[in-house]
C-alpha cells in the first residue's frame, strides 16, 4: 500500500499526542508537553475548533502528521496557512513523507485562497532547513519571533484596563 495522507478525525487524537510527545523529544524538550487528549481533541474537533490536522500513513500504520491552522496578513488581505508542527518518524524519513504532507497542506492553502504557507523551524535543525529549501521555501532571517506565556503573559492581561 502506498503512502497516503488523510485529514485527520476525531479516532486519531492519542495517535496525535503520540507524535506530538515524539516530536518534542526530537526537539529536545521531552517534557515540555502538558497537552492532554482532551485539549487536542477540543482544539481540533471541537465546536469552536482552532487547528486542522493530517496524518501520514504507510500501509495503514500512522508515520507522521501535521497541525494547522489559518492565519490573515493584512500585508495581503488575504489568510495564510501556519503550519504549526510538522513530524515523521525517523525509520520513514527519507521516504516523501514530508514532501507529502507539505504538498497536501499548499493543496489546502490554494484551496482556502491562502497567499502564503508559514512555519517557524529551530535554528539548529539543518536537516529540516535544508529539505524546506529544496522546496522553494525561503527562510525570513528578518525576523524574529515572540512570545508571552505563563506569569509573563498573566501579569500584561492584569494591566489591562
Amino acid at each position: 500500500m502506498p503512502l497516503v495522507v488523510r485529514a485527520a478525525v476525531p479516532a486519531d487524537v492519542p495517535i496525535i499526542l503520540t507524535l506530538v510527545r515524539e516530536l518534542a523529544k526530537y526537539e529536545r524538550e521531552p517534557n515540555a508537553v502538558v497537552a492532554t487528549e482532551a485539549l487536542v481533541h477540543d482544539a481540533l474537533f471541537g465546536d469552536s475548533n482552532v487547528a486542522y490536522g493530517l496524518i501520514a500513513e504507510d500501509d495503514g500504520a500512522p508515520v507522521g502528521f501535521a497541525i494547522y491552522f489559518f492565519n490573515f496578513s493584512t500585508w495581503l488581505g488575504r489568510r495564510g496557512l501556519y503550519l504549526e508542527d510538522l513530524y515523521v518518524r525517523p525509520e520513514v524519513r527519507g521516504r516523501g513523507v514530508g514532501k507529502l504532507l507539505l504538498r497536501r497542506l499548499a493543496a489546502i492553502a490554494i484551496q482556502h485562497g491562502c497567499g502564503r504557507m508559514e512555519w517557524a523551524v529551530l535554528d539548529w535543525n539543518q536537516p529540516a532547513i535544508g529539505f524546506y529549501k529544496t522546496l522553494g521555501a525561503v527562510p525570513m532571517d528578518d525576523w524574529t519571533t515572540f512570545r508571552l506565556t505563563g506569569p509573563a503573559l498573566q501579569d500584561l492581561a492584569a494591566t489591562t484596563p
